[in-house]
């Protein structure tokens, strides 16, 4: 969309999936947990209240897309969702699959240690598998 530009720390922390009709699918580069990030493509949105009532149905399929993802990746026993903008105030919601006994497990992910980049093998293989389930993204 015209005038979108995705935040500088996002662009650093999260490796581009795909375009949705809405959002970008963006992959959290942390290996530690399986995690997607959602950015609407809406210049100066910085909150769920400034997008239109059509573009937050939009995104709600678009999260439920992401969800369905990461439960096709293994075993997941809690999904968090959440749109915090502390940090980064661009709108963008986090999806992140959690597993009892991960690393944060049972706190939040947010500051639980540092990132830990994928491998470059790894990285190609699971961002292959994350487009390949998206026969169904909404508009794609």
């Amino acid at each position: 969309m015209a005038g979108f530009e995705l935040d500088p720390r996002l662009a650093g922390d999260t490796l581009l999936v795909a375009d949705g009709p809405l959002s970008q699918l963006r992959l959290m580069d942390d290996a530690r947990f399986p995690w997607l990030v959602l950015v609407p493509r809406v210049p100066g949105a910085v909150e769920w209240l400034d997008l239109s009532g059509d573009q937050q149905r939009l995104l709600l399929a678009e999260l439920n897309l992401a969800g369905r993802l990461l439960r096709g990746l293994g075993p997941v026993h809690k999904l968090n969702i959440g749109a915090l903008g502390n940090v980064v105030r661009q709108l963008h919601v986090h999806v992140v699959a959690r597993q009892e006994g991960d690393a944060a497990w049972p706190g939040p992910v947010w500051g639980a240690g540092a990132r830990q980049p994928y491998v470059a093998e790894q990285r190609t293989a699971l961002l292959s598998s994350l487009r390949q389930g998206l026969g169904d993204f909404p508009g794609d």
